[in-house]
């Protein structure tokens, strides 16, 4: 039992893994705002042209 309460590498992982899941919450909030900034340039490029 002193072993396993002495034991740090568990919490490692966790912090690992914390620090995983809040990069990927950036990559993808910064993915989805380029997106959304692309998609609104595509949207000016087109309404710049008259239907063909």
């Amino acid at each position: 039992m002193k072993r396993f309460l002495l034991c740090t590498s568990g919490a490692t992982a966790i912090e690992y893994a914390m620090i995983a899941g809040a990069l990927s919450i950036v990559i993808i909030g910064t993915v989805y705002q380029i997106g959304s900034t692309v998609q609104g340039n595509f949207d000016d490029v087109q309404d710049a042209y008259p239907e063909i």
